[in-house]
């Protein structure tokens, strides 16, 4: 019998008070036992996979002294970014594609198998690590593939009710020459479940960091991203212990 596919890796050594990595999106993997049904270029496309965030997170955990937790299933299993219960869970469609294998698909054993592991496994890593700081890693396409409509950020930070690290970080990335989102590509308000979880639950400062595709497509371009962000985090933990 084979062993069964793992929700997540691990990067990188967690130190306490330290700055933790999430990036939820960052797999476009299926394990075996399940068959999406659909073409395999689409595995590589936005609906399957955030393009560029598993590189950014493990340089992150490799070179800035951060432990990574990156996702290892591809959000067309299941959306690790939402909560238990919500209708994106599974999707039956996604971009206009339909996904045959996810209707009438057994979620409780996909949440049991992958969902529940993958955040109870980061809860507990955020209860010991007690972190200054958490990262959540995502990127964005540069159009609206429903309406054509240009995306001008290079760059977006989301958040719901807790703001403090976002703002600045909104002022650092903007500072750097980059058109900044803010709450842009999406709101937080409206989709934060990971870090409305684990960091506003907690009360721990975070950034939810959305990149712009072009942006980090490349492995050369990830790591600077990676440089940056490890800049700006440092920048935003030093302006919150001064405020």
């Amino acid at each position: 019998m084979s062993e069964p596919h793992p929700p997540f890796i691990r990067i990188g050594t967690p130190r306490r008070g330290g700055i933790l990595v999430i990036a939820d999106h960052a797999s476009n993997r299926v394990p075996d036992d399940i068959e999406l049904g659909i073409p395999a270029e689409l595995m590589d496309q936005h609906i399957a996979v955030d393009i560029g965030t598993a590189g950014i997170a493990e340089r992150l955990a490799r070179k800035h002294d951060m432990a990574a937790q990156i996702a290892q299933v591809s959000r067309l299993v299941i959306d690790l970014h939402r909560s238990e219960g919500d209708d994106g869970l599974v999707v039956a469609a996604s971009d206009g594609h339909t996904i045959p294998g996810n209707i009438g698909a057994d979620v409780e054993r996909r949440i049991a198998l992958y969902h529940r592991p993958y955040h109870q496994a980061f809860a507990q890593l955020v209860a010991e690590v007690q972190p200054s700081l958490i990262l959540a890693i995502h990127s964005f396409t540069p159009q609206l593939a429903t309406t054509g409509e240009q995306r001008p950020w290079e760059v977006g930070l989301l958040y719901n009710r807790d703001d403090r690290a976002a703002r600045i970080a909104i002022d650092a990335f903007t500072a750097m020459g980059f058109t900044v989102g803010d709450n842009e590509p999406y709101s937080g308000k409206q989709l934060n479940a990971t870090m409305d979880r684990h960091a506003e639950a907690n009360g721990i400062p975070y950034l939810t960091i959305e990149l712009r595709q072009d942006q980090v497509a490349r492995k050369s371009h990830q790591a600077v991203w990676a440089d940056r962000i490890a800049q700006v985090a440092q920048e935003v933990l030093a302006a919150l212990a001064s405020g």
